[in-house]
């Protein structure tokens, strides 16, 4: 499937894009040239897009290689496979890159992983990507649209882009008329089908903040009442709520072992890198990128990228070293 953005090499990003069109028909370029720096065009290839502030179980990601195991698949290959199970009951074996963890990291992730832990997640995997498209399929009928007319409003935050080049979005179904239907990223947590992935400033109430995004930065000391505000207080609700209930992910006879991004940072060899704000308590401080775990509960982190920490640093909050 062609996409209209992509990611050759890490860091670089590229588009692949059309003369704009009306209808089906390719515009010529004296109409899809605007003046002497702007052009209409039209995207070649599909968009892929990430869904804000969740984290839903992977269904298929990159194994990493081991001299080994030289019969683990290459490429994407589905959880359920045989070699998953081999790699998340012992991450750490030799003949793997290595992946240095603080000490405190590396037992609080062996103390999540075992011989089931693969298929723990692949349970989980499937109804959270069953959940998602029934959530589209059932705007579709609501609405009376096929899958042709069908239409999705994406709403932006601070950042567009991830690096693998998907667009970043609050996604729903296009509706004018009030009252809308929470988007798909809130629905997911109401149901318990994701974790919450809150990663500044990409969270309500920041996105409304206008002007630098150093203005956005929350005073030291005020997390609990940013917490509590707009649709992250809703989420963070919504993730409260779907946990005692023991819906989805948060089931109480088998809930979720390994968060999806820790199964992605064993996978990638790369320890995790993004500070962290505890919103449970009125600290002055961001958390280490390996200490995210002492927030016991996932709505309660607020992960900050490390290129943003200095702004933090500046506005009066403690920032460990890297």
């Amino acid at each position: 499937m062609a996409k209209a953005l992509e990611q050759p090499v890490p860091g670089i990003t590229v588009g692949h894009a059309l003369l704009a069109r009306r209808g089906e028909a390719a515009q010529p370029v004296s109409k899809v040239v605007h003046d002497g720096d702007t052009i209409n065009i039209a995207a070649d290839g599909n968009f892929g897009v990430r869904l804000l502030g969740v984290d839903a179980p992977e269904v298929s990601f990159q194994l990493p290689r081991n001299p080994d195991f030289p019969d683990f698949p290459k490429g994407f290959a589905s959880i359920s496979h045989p070699a998953w199970a081999t790699f998340l009951a012992d991450p750490f074996a030799k003949g793997y890159e290595e992946l240095t963890l603080r000490s405190a990291l590396h037992a609080f992730i062996l103390g999540r992983l075992g011989p089931r832990t693969a298929a723990n997640h692949a349970a989980h995997a499937a109804p959270a990507t069953q959940a998602l498209k029934d959530m589209i399929q059932g705007d579709i009928t609501e609405q009376g649209h096929t899958d042709a007319s069908f239409k999705m409003r994406l709403a932006f935050a601070y950042e567009i882009l991830d690096r693998y080049g998907r667009l970043l979005c609050y996604v729903n179904r296009e509706q004018r008329e009030k009252p809308r239907p929470a988007p798909y990223n809130e629905r997911l947590l109401v149901a318990g089908h994701a974790v919450p992935y809150f990663i500044w400033p990409n969270v309500d109430p920041f996105i409304r903040q206008e002007g630098r995004i150093a203005d956005a930065v929350p005073a030291p000391g005020t997390a609990r009442t940013i917490a509590e505000a707009g649709a992250l207080g809703r989420a963070r609700h919504a993730v409260r709520e779907a946990r005692t209930a023991g819906l989805g992910l948060w089931n109480h006879a088998e809930p979720l072992a390994l968060l999806p991004f820790e199964l992605r940072f064993l996978a990638q060899r790369r320890a995790p890198d993004r500070y962290v704000l505890d919103l449970s308590d009125n600290a002055r401080e961001l958390l280490h990128p390996q200490s995210y775990f002492r927030v016991p509960n996932p709505e309660d982190r607020l992960f900050v990228n490390a290129e943003h920490a200095p702004l933090f640093e500046r506005k009066g909050w403690s920032v460990p070293p890297p």
